[in-house]
């Protein structure tokens, strides 16, 4: 058996610690140190037995290393990956990939140029049932793709607001929730070449949106709705639909819907709606329940960057997917403020 791919984790906060478990399980991956300069990094540490680096710096001077995945604060992105590239090290990037486009593309380019590896951690992607689902999609179950639509409601709850910065600008359900949304209907249907958008504070009185709606035209013709807002109570989001994390209650609802010529898709439940006859709405309509398993997203991860590192395949989603996710991000944000529609850019 090949030796394991060593993998760092940078970041000891809640998403670092489900990374670092991840890796330590992950086939092909071994967990090769915890970097935060917090006391959280030495526990973390301590409890997976694996050297603690107060920095991404004595880190990188230390060695020892194959890959790194970046689970820090935003803001700290563009400089962790940058340092990583430059060290020749290949990243994995936690969801944004930066706070704007533009430092995501610095990433994106200086990786490119470097030929060193930028993979961005939108984990629902892989998810055993959206592998099924691109490949109904893909074998033109659906036909040709017509509207999709997206619900993420779920409520966040007042103790949640406690933190300052969750209240300002910029740290709202768009940015934080929805670009997830995002990547998978981009992966699904294709890119998305334009958007409108209205968000509402009208709840709480936050800076920051709590609800917004949001017009899609993919560029493949489709159009979709997606509606996020974290100050209601319901059962229609990923967090509860899919079962990936023990830690949100399960629903036995869906989230998204995908519409074509020849059937619809509702996910994560996979069942494909058809008519076993002529296409018309006055003909029978029944559902194909189509099985998947419950493999970790964040396991599976882990073991395909290790796939990636080694040389064996791809990133399923590249530092440019990342890229293409927030781009669409902010050109909801402005079209949000701007009451116009806005053209994404790179999305044809």
């Amino acid at each position: 058996m090949a030796t394991a791919v060593r993998l760092a984790v940078v970041g000891a906060g809640l998403i670092g610690r489900r990374h670092a478990a991840a890796v330590a399980t992950a086939p092909g991956a071994a967990l090769a140190g915890i970097v935060d300069p917090a006391e959280a990094g030495t526990t973390v540490a301590r409890d997976h037995g694996v050297p603690h680096h107060p920095s991404l710096e004595a880190m990188l001077a230390a060695g020892g290393v194959d890959g790194v995945i970046l689970a820090t604060p935003n803001a700290m992105h563009e400089g962790g990956a940058l340092a990583c590239i430059a060290a020749g090290l290949p990243v994995l990037v936690e969801k944004p990939i930066a706070t704007d486009a533009a430092a995501g593309r610095r990433i994106v380019e200086a990786g490119e140029a470097a030929g060193v590896v930028v993979a961005v951690g939108h984990h629902r992607r892989h998810n055993p049932l959206i592998a099924r689902a691109k490949s109904l999609i893909d074998e033109g179950r659906l036909g040709r793709i017509a509207s999709v639509h997206g619900t993420t409601w779920f409520m966040k709850p007042d103790d949640y607001f406690e933190t300052a910065w969750r209240r300002r600008s910029g740290a709202g359900p768009v940015y934080l929730n929805l670009i997830h949304d995002i990547d998978l209907l981009q992966h699904l249907v294709g890119p998305v070449s334009m958007v409108q958008a209205m968000e509402s504070n009208a709840i709480r009185g936050n800076e920051v949106e709590e609800t917004a709606v949001v017009l899609l035209r993919f560029a493949c013709g489709a159009l979709g709705t997606v509606n996020v807002c974290d100050s209601t109570v319901a059962p229609w989001s990923w967090e509860l639909t899919a079962r990936e994390n023990p830690a949100y209650p399960a629903t036995p609802e869906d989230c998204y819907w995908i519409g074509g010529t020849e059937g619809a898709l509702a996910l994560p439940h996979l069942a494909l709606w058809c008519n076993p006859g002529p296409r018309s709405w006055w003909e029978p309509i029944s559902a194909t329940h189509f099985p998947f398993d419950f493999t970790d997203p964040l396991v599976a991860q882990a073991g395909h960057f290790a796939a990636v590192i080694r040389g064996d395949c791809a990133p399923l989603v590249s530092g440019r997917d990342g890229l293409a996710a927030l781009e669409v991000i902010e050109a909801v944000k402005q079209a949000a403020a701007s009451g116009a529609p806005v053209a994404v850019r790179g999305g044809t």
